[in-house]
């Protein structure tokens, strides 16, 4: 049926996105004891959308069953999460009441009979949102001055989290919704997690998070609608479910690349890195070290004597209230046929150059360089404004 095929996918994507999350998480602080209980319940839900998935798809009742194991102690891994946000312990009642009734649950689940089922599939529901509120009350009655200003942006971000994520973890429980065409539970805990990692970064690094996500979302929508279209008999229920399919997969690659990205950085020194392991002990040793990185290794460094041809007693003046130059900026707020702007614009020209780092305005000292247009962003500007300061400060 199409909509067991949809439920698989979308499960199946969400435990892989949810384990690479785990992943991150683990590489960013592995002995942190909040990442250790962070990673202990996305590998316990990565593990129920597992199980879930290639029980539906292969239509395999005993997976299905062993499946409710995980989603019974789901209450007990979100308190526990709870407990390490808030850096206090829950009360020993409702601790006993989240681990007694995940483990009847998890039996009764996996062990009981059929004839049940529904019955217990209302129960875990229940003991499910139950779990979810109370974990809320907590967190919304913290004592923030106890705890540290990241501290409380972490739980902002976690109880966010949690009110993007319950609306579709109803969907998962046909007793509480019965006309949903797909299970959308796996895809709240991708949205979910992908806005926890956003939230996570610096203001600007959240704005870029924010856009790509809603653009991913977005592509991956209409290329939901896209491929439904060919489809002979489409209808809204076949519509949501081609949809919900994409977005899930193409957040489950998004989260995918981010990682390894980031372990594709962590393996290669970045020009900060790269200057701040540097044995260089002087201005032109520190430029030499720049220039084995890629943004750099057209860098040359030219002093007032090799800039006689370009007028540098001209120069001065409109060097000194400025840091670096782009040519993509001429003519930097003057008129373009300003004497200054014509010997710079024709210095970069003659060198191909796309930046000039103003060292020295008088003497005249500068390194002039051409970054690629595929590294030419807002984080290589940075880093020319920061090397500057660094080589700045570095002795002749």
């Amino acid at each position: 049926m199409p909509s067991v095929v949809a439920d698989s996918l979308v499960n199946l994507c969400g435990a892989i996105g949810l384990a690479v999350a785990a992943a991150m998480l683990h590489r960013r602080d592995p002995r942190g004891p909040l990442t250790a209980r962070l990673v202990v319940m996305l590998g316990l839900v990565a593990a129920l959308f597992l199980l879930r998935g290639v029980a539906w798809w292969t239509d395999n009742t005993t997976l299905d069953r062993i499946s409710l194991i995980p989603a019974a102690l789901i209450p007990l891994g979100a308190l526990i999460v709870t407990e390490g946000l808030l850096r206090r312990h829950a009360r020993r009642r409702l601790k006993a009441a989240a681990l007694g009734g995940g483990v009847v649950l998890a039996l009764a689940g996996a062990l009981g009979p059929v004839e049940f089922e529904n019955l217990h599939t209302v129960v875990l529901s229940a003991f499910q949102l139950a779990g979810f509120a109370v974990c809320a009350l907590l967190l919304l009655r913290r004592d923030r001055t106890s705890l540290l200003a990241w501290e409380n942006r972490a739980i902002d971000r976690v109880a966010f989290g949690a009110i993007i994520v319950i609306p579709f973890i109803i969907t998962d429980f046909r007793v509480l919704a019965p006309d949903m065409p797909v299970r959308l539970g796996a895809l709240g805990a991708l949205l979910a997690v992908t806005a926890i990692l956003i939230a996570g970064a610096s203001a600007e690094a959240q704005r870029q998070g924010v856009l790509l996500t809603v653009l991913r979302i977005t592509g991956a929508a209409l290329l939901g609608g896209a491929a439904a279209a060919l489809s002979r008999d489409v209808d809204a229920a076949q519509l949501m479910r081609f949809c919900a399919v994409t977005v899930a997969g193409v957040l489950t690659i998004g989260l995918m690349t981010d990682a390894l990205r980031a372990v594709l950085d962590a393996r290669e020194p970045g020009v900060l890195d790269s200057i701040g392991a540097s044995t260089a002990t002087t201005r032109d040793e520190l430029i030499a070290e720049l220039t084995r990185q890629p943004i750099f290794e057209s860098a040359r460094r030219y002093r007032e004597a090799e800039l006689a041809a370009y007028d540098p007693p001209l120069l001065r003046e409109f060097l000194a209230s400025r840091r670096v130059l782009r040519r993509a900026d001429a003519p930097w707020g003057l008129a373009a046929t300003d004497p200054a702007v014509e010997r710079m614009v024709a210095l970069m020209k003659a060198r191909h150059a796309t930046h000039v780092v103003v060292l020295s305005h008088e003497p005249v000292d500068l390194i002039v360089l051409a970054v690629s247009v595929i590294s030419a962003d807002p984080a290589t500007e940075t880093a020319l404004a920061l090397v500057r300061r660094l080589l700045l400060q570095a002795p002749e």
